[in-house]
């Protein structure tokens, strides 16, 4: 009995890792053994780095809270405790933007902290 194989989904299973390759440089992007490494690389970066934008983000709008509060003579812990204390429900991604585009509304919280 001859041997049975089927091809139609090895290249599938190639091509897909190819595809998944594409703008890589050098071999890393038409070497399926060499594609493989690179794309199960790149899928694990991808999983670490989604965790790792919402801590950037959060860091990024803590330091615009602090350099929209600084103007009130207030530092940034001062400020998240107080805002706490008051019962005020807005989260960091909101304070960061009303500091950078919104700053009258900005004033009018740290007004109702205060």
């Amino acid at each position: 009995m001859p041997r049975s194989v089927n091809s139609v989904a090895a290249k599938a299973k190639r091509k897909k890792v190819i595809k998944a390759a594409k703008g890589y440089f050098g071999r890393r992007k038409n070497v399926h053994t060499i594609a493989k490494n690179a794309v199960e690389k790149g899928m694990q970066y991808a999983y670490r780095d989604r965790k790792n934008k919402k801590r950037t983000f959060r860091s990024l709008w803590i330091q615009r809270i602090n350099a929209g509060i600084r103007k009130f003579d207030m530092s940034y812990s001062v400020f998240i405790g107080k805002l706490n204390k008051t019962g005020i429900g807005l989260n960091r991604k909101v304070l960061a933007d009303l500091a950078m585009n919104h700053p009258d509304a900005f004033k009018a919280v740290v007004k109702k902290v205060s």
